[in-house]
Protein backbone atom coordinates (compact mmCIF):
# COMPACT_ATOMS: atom_id res chain seq x y z
CA UNK A 1 0.00 0.00 0.00
CA UNK A 2 1.14 3.56 -0.72
CA UNK A 3 1.03 6.04 2.14
CA UNK A 4 -1.27 9.00 1.49
CA UNK A 5 -2.27 12.25 3.12
CA UNK A 6 -5.72 13.79 2.86
CA UNK A 7 -6.15 17.54 3.27
CA UNK A 8 -9.08 19.95 2.91
CA UNK A 9 -8.35 23.44 1.63
CA UNK A 10 -10.52 26.52 1.36
CA UNK A 11 -10.27 29.69 -0.70
CA UNK A 12 -12.23 32.69 -1.81
CA UNK A 13 -12.29 35.33 -4.49
CA UNK A 14 -13.98 38.74 -4.43
CA UNK A 15 -15.21 41.14 -7.06
CA UNK A 16 -17.32 44.27 -7.36
CA UNK A 17 -20.98 43.48 -8.14
CA UNK A 18 -22.09 44.67 -11.56
CA UNK A 19 -25.70 43.45 -11.47
CA UNK A 20 -28.61 44.72 -9.37
CA UNK A 21 -31.78 42.61 -9.20
CA UNK A 22 -34.89 44.40 -7.97
CA UNK A 23 -37.97 42.51 -6.79
CA UNK A 24 -40.79 44.97 -7.46
CA UNK A 25 -44.48 44.88 -6.62
CA UNK A 26 -47.32 46.90 -8.13
CA UNK A 27 -50.21 46.88 -5.67
CA UNK A 28 -53.58 48.64 -5.55
CA UNK A 29 -56.53 48.61 -3.17
CA UNK A 30 -59.88 49.45 -4.74
CA UNK A 31 -63.57 48.90 -4.07
CA UNK A 32 -64.10 46.41 -6.89
CA UNK A 33 -62.11 43.61 -8.51
CA UNK A 34 -62.15 45.37 -11.87
CA UNK A 35 -60.85 48.64 -10.42
CA UNK A 36 -58.08 46.85 -8.50
CA UNK A 37 -56.87 44.96 -11.55
CA UNK A 38 -57.14 48.06 -13.71
CA UNK A 39 -55.01 50.10 -11.31
CA UNK A 40 -52.34 47.37 -11.19
CA UNK A 41 -52.34 47.12 -14.98
CA UNK A 42 -51.81 50.86 -15.26
CA UNK A 43 -48.97 50.74 -12.75
CA UNK A 44 -47.24 47.89 -14.58
CA UNK A 45 -47.64 49.71 -17.88
CA UNK A 46 -46.07 52.84 -16.36
CA UNK A 47 -43.07 50.84 -15.10
CA UNK A 48 -42.56 49.10 -18.45
CA UNK A 49 -42.78 52.36 -20.38
CA UNK A 50 -40.37 54.08 -17.97
CA UNK A 51 -37.76 51.33 -18.18
CA UNK A 52 -38.02 51.46 -21.98
CA UNK A 53 -36.38 54.89 -21.88
CA UNK A 54 -33.28 53.30 -20.32
CA UNK A 55 -32.89 50.40 -22.76
CA UNK A 56 -30.17 52.23 -24.63
CA UNK A 57 -28.04 51.81 -21.49
CA UNK A 58 -29.20 48.98 -21.87
CA UNK A 59 -31.89 48.00 -19.33
CA UNK A 60 -34.05 44.96 -20.14
CA UNK A 61 -37.79 45.21 -19.53
CA UNK A 62 -39.03 43.82 -16.18
CA UNK A 63 -40.26 40.23 -16.05
CA UNK A 64 -43.63 39.43 -14.50
CA UNK A 65 -43.42 36.97 -11.60
CA UNK A 66 -47.00 36.51 -10.44
CA UNK A 67 -50.43 38.09 -10.04
CA UNK A 68 -52.54 37.92 -6.88
CA UNK A 69 -55.98 39.17 -5.84
CA UNK A 70 -57.29 39.22 -2.26
CA UNK A 71 -60.53 40.26 -0.63
CA UNK A 72 -60.40 42.87 2.14
CA UNK A 73 -62.84 42.51 5.00
CA UNK A 74 -63.98 44.78 7.80
CA UNK A 75 -62.62 44.49 11.34
CA UNK A 76 -65.15 41.85 12.25
CA UNK A 77 -64.12 39.82 9.20
CA UNK A 78 -67.66 39.65 7.89
CA UNK A 79 -68.28 42.33 5.33
CA UNK A 80 -66.27 42.85 2.15
CA UNK A 81 -64.86 46.39 1.99
CA UNK A 82 -62.69 46.05 -1.12
CA UNK A 83 -60.06 44.14 -3.02
CA UNK A 84 -56.26 44.18 -3.20
CA UNK A 85 -54.51 43.23 -6.43
CA UNK A 86 -50.75 42.97 -6.88
CA UNK A 87 -48.32 42.04 -9.64
CA UNK A 88 -44.73 41.00 -8.95
CA UNK A 89 -41.96 42.15 -11.29
CA UNK A 90 -38.26 41.39 -11.48
CA UNK A 91 -35.89 43.96 -12.95
CA UNK A 92 -32.19 43.29 -13.61
CA UNK A 93 -30.01 46.37 -13.93
CA UNK A 94 -26.39 46.54 -15.14
CA UNK A 95 -24.50 48.54 -12.54
CA UNK A 96 -25.29 50.14 -9.20
CA UNK A 97 -25.00 53.72 -10.51
CA UNK A 98 -27.88 53.19 -12.92
CA UNK A 99 -29.97 51.33 -10.34
CA UNK A 100 -30.47 54.31 -8.05
CA UNK A 101 -31.54 56.47 -10.98
CA UNK A 102 -33.99 53.86 -12.29
CA UNK A 103 -35.56 53.26 -8.86
CA UNK A 104 -36.23 56.96 -8.49
CA UNK A 105 -37.71 57.16 -11.99
CA UNK A 106 -39.98 54.14 -11.43
CA UNK A 107 -41.30 55.56 -8.17
CA UNK A 108 -42.24 58.73 -10.02
CA UNK A 109 -43.92 56.78 -12.82
CA UNK A 110 -45.91 54.26 -10.74
CA UNK A 111 -46.55 56.46 -7.71
CA UNK A 112 -47.88 54.85 -4.54
CA UNK A 113 -48.62 51.56 -6.30
CA UNK A 114 -44.88 50.73 -6.45
CA UNK A 115 -43.28 48.61 -3.76
CA UNK A 116 -39.79 47.09 -3.48
CA UNK A 117 -39.82 43.61 -1.94
CA UNK A 118 -36.10 43.00 -2.27
CA UNK A 119 -32.78 44.04 -3.73
CA UNK A 120 -29.77 41.83 -4.35
CA UNK A 121 -26.31 42.58 -5.72
CA UNK A 122 -24.27 40.04 -7.66
CA UNK A 123 -21.93 39.61 -10.60
CA UNK A 124 -23.33 38.88 -14.03
CA UNK A 125 -20.63 36.27 -14.77
CA UNK A 126 -19.37 34.54 -11.59
CA UNK A 127 -17.36 31.90 -13.50
CA UNK A 128 -14.04 33.78 -13.17
CA UNK A 129 -14.55 34.31 -9.44
CA UNK A 130 -15.42 30.64 -8.96
CA UNK A 131 -12.32 29.59 -10.86
CA UNK A 132 -10.08 31.84 -8.76
CA UNK A 133 -11.70 30.57 -5.54
CA UNK A 134 -11.04 26.94 -6.54
CA UNK A 135 -7.41 27.75 -7.36
CA UNK A 136 -7.01 29.41 -3.96
CA UNK A 137 -8.60 26.41 -2.24
CA UNK A 138 -6.29 23.95 -4.00
CA UNK A 139 -3.22 26.07 -3.15
CA UNK A 140 -4.34 26.13 0.48
CA UNK A 141 -4.71 22.36 0.49
CA UNK A 142 -1.23 21.89 -1.04
CA UNK A 143 0.37 24.22 1.52
CA UNK A 144 -1.21 22.29 4.38
CA UNK A 145 -0.22 18.94 2.88
CA UNK A 146 3.38 20.04 2.34
CA UNK A 147 3.64 21.14 5.96
CA UNK A 148 2.29 17.84 7.29
CA UNK A 149 4.52 15.86 4.94
CA UNK A 150 7.58 17.80 6.11
CA UNK A 151 6.66 17.16 9.74
CA UNK A 152 6.53 13.45 8.91
CA UNK A 153 9.88 13.58 7.11
CA UNK A 154 8.28 12.84 3.75
CA UNK A 155 7.50 14.61 0.48
CA UNK A 156 4.36 14.93 -1.58
CA UNK A 157 3.97 12.67 -4.57
CA UNK A 158 1.21 12.42 -7.16
CA UNK A 159 -2.36 13.47 -6.50
CA UNK A 160 -4.54 10.44 -5.90
CA UNK A 161 -7.92 12.16 -5.75
CA UNK A 162 -9.70 15.51 -5.74
CA UNK A 163 -13.20 16.12 -4.44
CA UNK A 164 -15.07 19.41 -4.57
CA UNK A 165 -16.96 20.14 -1.38
CA UNK A 166 -19.78 22.62 -2.03
CA UNK A 167 -20.91 24.71 0.89
CA UNK A 168 -24.43 25.39 2.07
CA UNK A 169 -26.83 25.67 -0.84
CA UNK A 170 -24.85 23.30 -3.04
CA UNK A 171 -22.37 25.81 -4.44
CA UNK A 172 -20.32 28.94 -3.88
CA UNK A 173 -22.02 31.34 -1.49
CA UNK A 174 -22.13 35.06 -2.33
CA UNK A 175 -21.58 37.46 0.55
CA UNK A 176 -22.41 41.14 0.52
CA UNK A 177 -19.84 43.19 2.40
CA UNK A 178 -21.95 46.34 2.61
CA UNK A 179 -25.69 46.57 2.30
CA UNK A 180 -27.39 48.71 -0.29
CA UNK A 181 -27.95 52.22 1.04
CA UNK A 182 -30.96 54.30 0.09
CA UNK A 183 -31.44 58.01 0.40
CA UNK A 184 -34.78 59.76 0.11
CA UNK A 185 -33.41 61.85 -2.75
CA UNK A 186 -31.12 60.23 -5.28
CA UNK A 187 -31.35 56.65 -3.96
CA UNK A 188 -27.60 55.82 -3.90
CA UNK A 189 -26.66 52.13 -3.90
CA UNK A 190 -23.24 51.00 -2.69
CA UNK A 191 -21.83 48.05 -4.57
CA UNK A 192 -19.87 46.52 -1.70
CA UNK A 193 -18.22 43.15 -2.49
CA UNK A 194 -19.37 39.86 -3.93
CA UNK A 195 -17.33 37.00 -2.48
CA UNK A 196 -17.32 33.42 -3.76
CA UNK A 197 -15.92 30.64 -1.56
CA UNK A 198 -14.72 27.16 -2.50
CA UNK A 199 -13.60 24.08 -0.57
CA UNK A 200 -11.65 21.13 -1.97
CA UNK A 201 -10.54 17.78 -0.53
CA UNK A 202 -7.27 16.45 -2.01
CA UNK A 203 -5.40 13.16 -1.50
CA UNK A 204 -1.62 13.02 -2.16
CA UNK A 205 0.81 10.16 -2.14
CA UNK A 206 3.65 10.40 0.37
CA UNK A 207 7.10 9.54 -1.01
Amino acid sequence: MTDTIEVTGSGQSSGVPDLVVLELRIQAERDTVADSLRAVSEGVRAVVERTATYRSSPVPPPRTQGLSLHTRHDREGRGVIGYTASQQLRLSLPGTDLAGEVVTALSEAAGDTLGIDGLSLSVSDPAELQRAAREAAFADARERAEQFAALAGRELGAVRGVRDQPGDGGGPSPKLARAAAFDSGSMPIEAGEHTVTATVHVIWELV
